[in-house]
C-alpha cells in the first residue's frame, strides 16, 4: 500500500459496530452536522432514525478518514466519489 492509499477514507461496516456503538457514531453525526427539515421541528431521536434507515438502506456509510483520524458519515455517491 503507498501513501496515497493510507490516507484515503476508510468505509466501516454496519456489522462491525457494537449497536451501543453505531448509535454514538449517529449521535455525534447528528449533533455536528446538524440536519435541516426546514420549517418542521423534527425530535432529536427522529433524526437519528432518519440516519441510521439511510445507512441500512446503503444511501449513507460510515467512513474513518486516516488523515483527521476522524469518524463521520458521507452519502453513498460522496464517498464513492472520493
Amino acid at each position: 500500500m503507498n501513501e496515497e492509499e493510507d490516507s484515503k477514507p476508510v468505509e466501516i461496516p454496519l456489522t462491525e459496530l457494537a449497536a451501543a456503538t453505531l448509535r454514538a457514531v449517529i449521535e455525534s453525526f447528528v449533533l455536528r452536522e446538524g440536519t435541516d427539515y426546514g420549517a418542521e421541528d423534527v425530535s432529536f431521536d427522529r433524526k437519528v432514525a432518519d440516519v441510521m434507515r439511510q445507512l441500512e438502506r446503503r444511501e449513507a456509510v460510515i467512513v474513518f478518514d486516516p488523515e483527521t483520524e476522524s469518524v463521520g458519515i458521507l452519502p453513498v455517491s460522496d464517498f464513492r466519489s472520493r
